[in-house]
C-alpha cells in the first residue's frame, strides 16, 4: 500500500504530473485570452465597412486604433499592479466587465468623436484582463512546461483573432459591422461567470499573502492524491513600491530590454492587424479575402508559439525567440510585394504570423518567468503597457504613411527593419541577463539536457 508523503507546496506544483485541475485553469484562461483577442482586433475587421459607411478617408481612423491601444496601456498599468495588489481575480473581473460594457455600447455611435472615446474605454478592459490570465496560468503551471503552457494559453489571443476574422467575413455581408462589436460584448458577459466559479485565486499569490487556509483548499482540489505539509518556499515581498522594483536587485536590465522587446513587437503586431485589411481593400481585394489575410496572420502565430513554445522550454528562450523575429523580419518585407495577389498574401501572413508574432506570444511566457510572484502582474502589467506604447505609434505611423502616399513595399519594410531590431533586444537579453540569473530559463534548459535538476528562483 502508497502511502501519500507530504510534498511542499512548489513540489506539489512543479513536480509529477500536471493535474486536471491546473489544465483547466489554464484552458479557461485561454478562454478569456481568446475573448481578449477577438476584441482586440474586432475593429480591424470593421474598419473598413466603418470608413465606407461614414464616408471618412482611411488615415482617419488612426485615431480610432489609437485610442483603444492607448487604454490598453492605462488598463495593462492600472489593473497589472491591482492584480499584486488584491488579487488576480478581482483585477480580470473588472477589466472584462469593462471591456463588455463598452463594446456593447459601441455600436450606438455615428461618428468618430464618441467611437474614439468607446475604444478608449474598451482598451483599458482589454490591456486590464492580460496581466491576470498571464499571471493566473504562470503561476499554475509546472516550471518545466511553464514556457510551454503560457504560450499556448496566449495562443488563445491569435486564435480568438482566427474565430473573429471569420465570424466576421460572415457577419458582416449578414448582419451588418455592427454584429461584430455586438458579440464581443456578449459573449465575455457569457464566458466570466463560469470562470469565476471555476477558476481559484492564484496559489502562488495566496502564499505570498500568507493565506494557508485558502492554499489548502485549492491544494486539494488540484491533487488530492497527495498530503501539502504547510510549508511554503521563502516568498519574497518587498518594502519598495512594485513598479520601483522592476529596477532593483539585477532586475533593471532584463525589465529596459523586455520592454524595448514589447514596444517594437507590439507596434509590428498592431501595424499589420490594423493595416493589412486597409491595404488588401485598396489593392482592389474584398471585404472577405482582406479579413482572411488577418485571420491567416493570427493562424501563423498560433502554429508559431505551439511550436516555439515547445523550444523555449527545451533550449532556452532568447535565441529561439530572436532567430525566430529575425525570419518573422523577411516574411513581413516580402508581404510588401504581395498585394497583387492573395496567395502570395496568405503565405507570407502566415510566416509573419509563426515567426514574429509567434515570437511575441513566447516572449510574454519570458516575461512572466521573469520576474517574481511578488512583483509578476505588475511586471507584465508594465511591460505589456509599455508596449502598447508601440502598439499606438504602429497604426498610427501607418496612417501617415498611407496618407503621403508610400508604396505597400516600404511600408512592409519598416516593419519587417522592426522585427529585426526586436530579436536584436531579445538576443541582447538572453546574453547580458538570462545567462548570468541564477535558476534562469536558460539555465533550466541546459540542466534538462543535461540529465539535472536546476533550482528555479
Amino acid at each position: 500500500m502508497n502511502v501519500a508523503v507530504p510534498q511542499d507546496l512548489d513540489s506539489i506544483i512543479d513536480d509529477g504530473r500536471i493535474s486536471g485541475f491546473q489544465i483547466t485553469i489554464i484552458v479557461l484562461c485561454g478562454l478569456i485570452a481568446m475573448l481578449d483577442g477577438f476584441d482586440t482586433q474586432a475593429i480591424a475587421f470593421v474598419a473598413p465597412e466603418i470608413i465606407t459607411a461614414w464616408g471618412i478617408a482611411p488615415g482617419a481612423f488612426g485615431p480610432v486604433f489609437a485610442a483603444g491601444l492607448f487604454g490598453g496601456l492605462i488598463g495593462a498599468l492600472v489593473f497589472g499592479a491591482a492584480g499584486d495588489r488584491v488579487g488576480r481575480k478581482p483585477a480580470l473581473f473588472c477589466s472584462i466587465l469593462l471591456l463588455s460594457i463598452a463594446s456593447l455600447v459601441t455600436p450606438l455611435v455615428h461618428s468618430l468623436g464618441p467611437l474614439i472615446g468607446l475604444r478608449f474605454i474598451a482598451g483599458i478592459g482589454l490591456g486590464g484582463a492580460l496581466p491576470g490570465f498571464i499571471s493566473l496560468s504562470s503561476e499554475y503551471a509546472p516550471q518545466r512546461l511553464r514556457g510551454t503552457l503560457v504560450a499556448i494559453m496566449f495562443c488563445g489571443f491569435p486564435l480568438g483573432a482566427v474565430f473573429g476574422g471569420a465570424a466576421s467575413a460572415w457577419l458582416i455581408p449578414a448582419f451588418g459591422w455592427k454584429s461584430v462589436l455586438l458579440a464581443g460584448g456578449v459573449l465575455p458577459l457569457a464566458v466570466l461567470p463560469f470562470f469565476m466559479a471555476l477558476v481559484p485565486e492564484s496559489v502562488r499569490f495566496l502564499a505570498v499573502k500568507g493565506d494557508h487556509r485558502a492554499i489548502a483548499r485549492i491544494v486539494h482540489r488540484m491533487k488530492p492524491e497527495i498530503l501539502w505539509n504547510g510549508i511554503v518556499a521563502p516568498v519574497e515581498t518587498h518594502s519598495n513600491s512594485p513598479i520601483s522594483s522592476l529596477f532593483t536587485e539585477g532586475r533593471a536590465l532584463g525589465t529596459i530590454l523586455l520592454w524595448i522587446t514589447f514596444f517594437l513587437s507590439l507596434l509590428l503586431t498592431y501595424f499589420l492587424i490594423n493595416w493589412i485589411p486597409i491595404v488588401a481593400r485598396r489593392s482592389g481585394m474584398g471585404i472577405e479575402k482582406a479579413v482572411l489575410a488577418v485571420s491567416i496572420l493570427n493562424l501563423g502565430a498560433v502554429v508559431g508559439c505551439v511550436v516555439l513554445g515547445r523550444l523555449t522550454d527545451r533550449f532556452g528562450p532568447s535565441v529561439v525567440i530572436g532567430v525566430s523575429y529575425v525570419f518573422g523580419a523577411v516574411a513581413i518585407a516580402c508581404m510588401g510585394y504581395a498585394e497583387s495577389s492573395s496567395a502570395l498574401l496568405y503565405l507570407t501572413a502566415f510566416l509573419a504570423g509563426a515567426f514574429s508574432i509567434g515570437a511575441q506570444i513566447c516572449t510574454v511566457a519570458l516575461c512572466a518567468t521573469f520576474y517574481e510572484t511578488f512583483l509578476r502582474a505588475t511586471g507584465v502589467g508594465w511591460a505589456m503597457g509599455i508596449g502598447r506604447t508601440g502598439a499606438i505609434a504602429g497604426p498610427v505611423f501607418g496612417g501617415m504613411l498611407l496618407s503621403a502616399g508610400v508604396r505597400p513595399a516600404i511600408l512592409f519594410a519598416v516593419a519587417g527593419a522592426t522585427s529585426f531590431a526586436a530579436a536584436l533586444a531579445v538576443l541582447a537579453m538572453g546574453y547580458l541577463v538570462l545567462r548570468e540569473r541564477p535558476g534562469s530559463a536558460t539555465e533550466l534548459a541546459s540542466a534538462r539536457r543535461g540529465g539535472t535538476r536546476a533550482t528555479a528562483p
